[in-house]
């Protein structure tokens, strides 16, 4: 990691029109730095904001106020044309395997899509590459989603996500969808392919236990609002704010009688 923030959102506002001209607020002055090579996870509830911070930076969702910075460069509500260049260097892994992948496609076609679109030669052997890199077979290429477990068509959109050699990729909840075992291995493939290539990651999760296997740094989102920031270990282990102690409570263990203790003690609260 680089003392320099690759991504930098300062005072990010999101609102959202309604019905009859009233705005809702959903993000309230967000700000984090994220550098290359390291993982920040954004940990909340549903409906904490998380998703939609990670859409804002992706331009899926609209900034109201505050900018998104990359390399330097304010990137919120930029033109179209300058949203699909930075494509390149800003992708996404969104949650659910089954309908983020084009039931249509091969996975050949499916990796070989973003590399065409962006005009880069040599496609099919870079397919090669990306399914090697995921731990899929060559053969992988000639076969449809359909024919893939969740896992497997997770790493075929990570492979996606890859295919430009980005510098950060958003991962929406890319585990909350699996199996406790295929989470583990997926998990464990972010981190090799973040050793292999530096790639940073803003990891989004409303698992607490499940991001500080990953993450260098936590925030934690409470209705729009990041209420605590700091190192994995400390703010997954021993959090400051209250509401961090509850989704530390929240998260589930393996021993019934410590689930039953966290339950009694996340009521006291």
């Amino acid at each position: 990691m680089t003392d320099q923030p690759l991504l930098r959102v300062r005072d990010l506002v999101v609102r959202f029109a309604g019905r009859r001209r009233a705005s809702t607020t959903v993000i309230h002055g967000v700000s984090f730095d994220l550098a290359a090579g390291e993982t920040l996870s954004l940990v909340g509830e549903s409906g904490s904001g998380k998703t939609t911070i990670g859409r804002a930076i992706l331009g899926l969702a609209p900034v109201s106020e505050g900018t998104v910075e990359f390399r330097g460069e304010i990137i919120s509500n930029v033109p179209r044309a300058r949203r699909r260049e930075l494509a390149r260097d800003v992708q996404v892994v969104f949650q659910d395997p089954y309908s983020s992948l084009n039931p249509s496609m091969t996975v050949g076609d499916i990796l070989v899509e973003p590399l065409t679109t962006a005009g880069v030669e040599g496609g099919r052997t870079r397919v090669k590459e990306l399914l090697d890199a995921v731990g899929l077979p060559a053969d992988a290429a000639n076969r449809y989603p359909r024919e893939f477990s969740g896992g497997q068509r997770q790493r075929v959109a990570i492979a996606r996500a890859l295919a430009l050699d980005p510098a950060v990729i958003v991962c929406d909840e890319p585990s909350s969808a699996l199996d406790v075992t295929t989470q583990a291995r997926v998990l464990r493939l972010f981190r090799d392919i973040q050793e292999a290539t530096g790639v940073a990651y803003l990891f989004i999760s409303h698992d607490l236990g499940v991001v500080n296997e990953i993450s260098d740094r936590i925030a934690v989102l409470y209705r729009g609002e990041i209420v605590e920031l700091g190192a994995a270990n400390q703010v997954a282990t021993a959090p400051r704010h209250e509401y961090t102690r509850r989704l530390q409570m929240a998260a589930p263990v393996a021993d019934p009688r410590k689930q039953r203790e966290r339950r009694r003690l996340r009521l006291a609260l």
